[in-house]
């Protein structure tokens, strides 16, 4: 009987510590936008640092500790967790390809695999040939969740970019998850800035990402 009542109770502590591990860490959905948008709220909370540095990363797969970022690190660490793709090696490849096609307002004659996918500029054009880009629009109900936005920032025009979230805020607009300063965060800020891009990945736009 006392054998019978230990065991018991040893199954209930290990099933118990099995749910309380799943609810602390629950599995990505298997929706592959809501993975995204999911894999880039798990960032909250644990990017704290806004951290413009260039740095110096592995490759491929490289990245700085994850308490630290700026807003393109948002998405290259959402699109590793949930889909596997390594923005850092398709955006390297991609330019070392077809260097003509990006942005050459850095002066680079060359690429630089450290801070090539880091750049707002250079996704925008990665997305666009990868054909993620939808047209641009103010109507809330645009925006689904796990679509990729980028901006020009008002006052600055600096570039930004963010990750929709599948919360919506009171009137119904869309979240957006991103890092604009004060680590990551899911805010409504979805029509504060100057839209420029905004792209959604279907499994044609992500295969060719991952062939790169």
């Amino acid at each position: 009987m006392r054998l019978f009542l230990l065991v018991s109770l040893i199954s209930a502590l290990c099933i118990g510590a099995y749910f309380h591990q799943a609810q602390a860490t629950p599995p990505l959905p298997d929706q592959p936008p809501l993975r995204l948008a999911q894999a880039a709220q798990t960032q909250v909370g644990v990017t704290l640092i806004y951290d413009p540095r260039y740095v110096g990363l592995e490759y491929p797969m490289g990245d700085l500790p994850r308490m630290r970022g700026v807003c393109t690190d948002v998405v290259i660490r959402a699109m590793r967790d949930a889909w596997g793709i390594d923005l850092q090696e398709a955006t390297h490849k991609d330019m070392k390809a077809h260097f003509a096609k990006y942005p050459t307002i850095w002066g680079l004659k060359s690429t630089d695999r450290n801070i090539d996918h880091r750049r707002v500029p250079n996704l925008e054009v990665l997305l666009t040939r990868a054909g993620a880009d939808l047209p641009l629009s103010s109507d809330p109900s645009a925006f689904e969740t796990g679509d990729i936005v980028s901006f020009r920032l008002s006052g600055s025009n600096l570039p930004h970019i963010g990750i929709i979230s599948d919360k919506h805020s009171p009137d119904g607009t869309p979240l957006v998850t991103h890092n604009i300063g004060w680590g990551t965060r899911t805010e409504n800020m979805l029509f504060d800035h100057k839209i420029t891009g905004h792209f959604r990945l279907g499994e044609a736009q992500r295969q060719w990402l991952a062939s790169r």
